[in-house]
């Protein structure tokens, strides 16, 4: 069923509808071509799911009849942000369309040392507006009942500072004396908010890692093999899901 985003003032709780308007109203009637009749799920950004029936179309605004309400389970039950050095060419919006599959709740992406993309401030807004259409898009595809927020960048100090404030900072890095990271999920099943930190192409400098524990985040190692910088959140993150999120019965 098609899933559209909304927020609360689009709700009618009275007569119990709610309105879609611009780019959602357009897909409804020109690209998806649904019809009165049809139904639709839509989320509100307070985590609740509803599912209509369309009422009128426009190609400016859909009416809707909220059928049924609930609350969702398919968001983690850890608030997760993932902090991702800038990599090149494209690889963050595959790095964040993977982690909205994954779960995580916020992407913040930081400077490094190694990063050799370095976005310049005047096309910080117009990536700014694409990743959260990425984002938008990916939590539409996977089930998502929120959006997830892509953070503009942060220096590589203030991302350690605002990690090393969550439950389990994972600094993620291959250099010597990290822990495992089972070992880490193993000991901390009551962490409720995960800040995982990764690294550009070229990962850390001896330097930041010191920084990282200095701030307080753990470092660990993510088993034998290099990963390559996009594919690190998704064993991370997958690592999540697996030791918190998935059923134990």
């Amino acid at each position: 069923m098609p899933r559209f985003f909304i927020t609360r003032d689009a709700i009618d709780p009275a007569a119990g509808t709610i309105t879609l308007r611009g780019a959602d109203a357009h897909h409804i009637a020109r690209a998806l071509r649904l019809a009165v009749g049809d139904t639709v799920t839509v989320c509100d950004d307070g985590g609740t799911v509803y599912d209509c029936r369309l009422t009128r179309i426009r190609d400016d605004e859909v009416a809707a009849e909220i059928l049924a309400e609930s609350e969702e389970s398919a968001e983690s039950p850890l608030l997760i942000r993932l902090f991702m050095a800038y990599p090149k060419g494209d690889k963050f919006e595959t790095v964040l369309q993977k982690a909205v599959e994954l779960g995580a709740a916020r992407i913040t992406p930081f400077e490094s040392e190694r990063c050799v993309k370095r976005p310049p401030l005047e096309k910080q807004a117009r990536l700014a507006e694409r990743h959260a259409k990425i984002a938008e898009a990916a939590a539409k595809q996977c089930g998502r009942s929120v959006i997830p927020t892509v953070d503009t960048p942060l220096p590589f100090a203030d991302a350690l500072r605002v990690a090393a404030s969550t439950d389990l900072p994972l600094f993620c890095y291959e250099g010597a004396g990290t822990q495992s990271l089972r070992a880490v999920l193993e000991r901390r099943p009551d962490a409720r908010t995960v800040s995982v930190i990764i690294g550009a192409e070229g990962g850390f400098s001896r330097e930041e890692a010191q920084a990282a524990t200095d701030a307080g985040c753990i470092a660990v190692g993510l088993g034998k093999r290099i990963l390559r910088c996009e594919t690190a959140p998704a064993y991370v993150l997958s690592a999540l899901s697996y030791a918190y999120e998935l059923p134990r019965d």
